[in-house]
């Protein structure tokens, strides 16, 4: 019977959950280094909106994104709760503005269901998914795939080019 127990313990993911508008999202935790207050940031010229600038992160320089922008969800309002999840994608370390962050939060395989095909409508690739917990319906996010995909490669040549 333990080992029932502990098989189930282990297929809990542990995921960050976020605001973006009026919907919440969530990422990988494992993904997650830290969670720090929105700060300005420095721009670049003619890079894609949803790229804001590059901050120095305690001698690194990261790519900041705006994923209210990148998600086309409309313009934010940059408030005290606004926050900027860093992110560790393979070697690289991005940046992303998200409204703000609420918890942490356990899912299991049976809560996590497929994203649902919009056909040529919406792009949904960087959709894991999607988890129902109690009334709350999460986003999951792959940020892997977002930030490796080829609009992303822009991040990986800016990262190149400022270091």
């Amino acid at each position: 019977m333990t080992d029932m127990i502990a098989a189930t313990d282990s297929d809990q993911r542990e995921v960050l959950v976020f605001t973006l508008g009026g919907e919440e999202y969530a990422v990988d935790i494992l993904k997650v280094q830290e969670i720090r207050g929105y700060s300005n940031v420095t721009r670049i010229a003619n890079v894609p909106d949803f790229i804001k600038g590059v901050t120095n992160l305690r001698g690194a320089i990261v790519p900041i994104v705006d994923l209210r922008l990148k998600f086309a969800l409309g313009e934010a309002d940059y408030t005290e709760q606004t926050v900027v999840i860093v992110l560790n994608i393979g070697e690289r370390v991005v940046g992303v503005v998200v409204d703000s962050v609420s918890d942490v939060i356990g899912l299991s395989a049976e809560q996590i269901k497929p994203a649902p095909e919009f056909g040529g409508q919406m792009d949904t690739a960087y959709l894991e998914g999607l988890a129902s917990i109690d009334d709350r319906m999460l986003i999951l996010i792959d940020a892997e795939a977002m930030m490796t995909s080829r609009e992303m490669a822009l991040v990986e040549s800016l990262d190149a080019e400022t270091a």
